[in-house]
């Protein structure tokens, strides 16, 4: 029960797709471009926020368009995340889901105004060069961790049928 209207959270909705080659075996890191208003430079999947009115897969496949022009097909979800973009105020908390995605055809991903360059690496490529601590590395792993753990029937039945009720 809530006691106070204003302890109501209100938060920016999220999303990041970490992008599968599954033939080549590597991952799609993006170099976020240096103008942006957010960890301009840093390396990071496909993010992006939640429009108003739209559910998170909604909210992926666009970005994923947007961003590097492509198609993706969800394979699991990595994780879920908290953080806030700047300075700790409400108006910049951000609640986000992180999946994995496959793309079918990775030639037709190709970096927007958003990012100033992109890199094709396998598991080992990209945790030697992302810097210890960095969050992408957890997700890598994770992700990893989850390919070898939940069986192919039920991958196949995420591809198939999503996460959105």
């Amino acid at each position: 029960m809530i006691s106070n209207p204003q302890d109501v959270g209100h938060f920016l909705g999220g999303i990041g797709a970490l992008i599968w080659d599954p033939t080549a075996q590597k991952y799609l890191l993006l170099r976020r471009a240096d103008a942006r208003d957010f960890k301009g430079g840093s390396w990071e999947c496909v993010t992006g926020r939640v429009d108003q009115g739209e559910g998170y897969e909604q909210a992926l496949h666009r970005e994923v368009r947007e961003e590097i022009g492509a198609m993706v097909q969800i394979e699991f979800l990595i994780a879920t995340t908290h953080f806030y973009r700047g300075v700790p105020q409400p108006e910049n908390e951000l609640l986000g889901v992180i999946y994995s995605c496959l793309i079918q055809h990775p030639e037709q991903a190709q970096f927007g105004a958003e990012h100033s360059d992109q890199r094709w690496m396998s598991t080992a490529e990209a945790l030697a060069f992302l810097p210890e601590g960095h969050w992408l590395r957890n997700v890598i792993l994770r992700a990893e961790q989850l390919r070898r753990l939940v069986p192919a029937e039920l991958r196949q039945t995420f591809l198939m049928e999503g996460f959105e009720f």
